[in-house]
């Protein structure tokens, strides 16, 4: 019979750390494409999203935030009406510190 100790291992896949927010905001670039969605977390890199309408992988959205207009994102990951997005060009830290700051969870 073996014996031994192990632990789970907690690994945090993010490059750069999430603010929790709470953010009503718009998919799409204007004409009929536009839909609403809630930010539900934000960093410089990405956004965690809720939509009433299923995103699919790989898709490239445009995500209108307030104060800095119509960001181009990759969805990452997508389950039911939750995604994960990729910025294209990536948020200042100042410019997500000012989103937490104005729209907490």
């Amino acid at each position: 019979m073996f014996a031994a100790e192990w632990e789970l291992a907690q690994l945090d896949r993010r490059r750069a750390p999430r603010a929790p927010v709470s953010l009503d905001t718009q998919l799409g670039r204007g004409g009929l494409e536009r839909a609403l969605c809630r930010v539900l977390n934000i960093s410089t890199l990405g956004v965690k999203l809720q939509t009433y309408s299923a995103l699919r992988r790989g898709r490239t959205i445009w995500l209108t935030l307030p104060g800095l207009g119509q960001r181009a994102a990759d969805v990452i990951w997508a389950d039911d009406f939750t995604a994960g997005c990729q910025f294209r060009e990536p948020l200042t830290q100042e410019q997500v510190d000012t989103l937490a700051a104005e729209n907490p969870a």
